[in-house]
C-alpha cells in the first residue's frame, strides 16, 4: 500500500479511537454525575475506553513510529474536536449565573 495512504489512515484511526475515548469520557461524566454509584461508572468507563485505545494504537502502530505518532496526532485533534462540540453555549457559565444572582 501507499505510504502516504497509510499515514493518511493511521491519522484517521487515531481521530476515530480520540472520538470514541473522549466523546465515551463526556458520556460517562453526563451519566456518572447523576448516579447513585459514580465510581461505579467512571471506573467502568475507563477500563472499557482504555480496553479499545490501546489495543487500537498498538494495531495502527505496528512497530512503525510514523504511524504511531500520526495515530497520537488524530487522537489529539479529536479531543480538540470533542472538547469544542461539547462545549456548553456561550450564555450559560456557571460564573456568569453566579454573579447575576448576588
Amino acid at each position: 500500500m501507499n505510504e502516504t495512504l497509510t499515514l493518511a489512515l493511521a491519522w484517521v484511526a487515531g481521530a476515530v479511537l480520540g472520538a470514541v475515548f473522549f466523546g465515551g469520557l463526556w458520556w460517562t461524566l453526563r451519566k456518572g454525575v447523576a448516579s447513585q454509584q459514580p465510581a461505579l461508572w467512571f471506573f467502568c468507563s475507563l477500563l472499557l475506553r482504555m480496553s479499545m485505545v490501546l489495543p487500537g494504537f498498538y494495531f495502527v502502530g505496528r512497530g512503525h513510529w510514523q504511524r504511531l505518532l500520526l495515530c497520537l496526532l488524530g487522537f489529539i485533534t479529536a479531543r480538540l474536536a470533542v472538547t469544542r462540540l461539547t462545549r456548553p453555549p456561550v450564555g450559560n457559565h456557571p460564573a456568569q449565573e453566579a454573579s447575576r444572582a448576588s
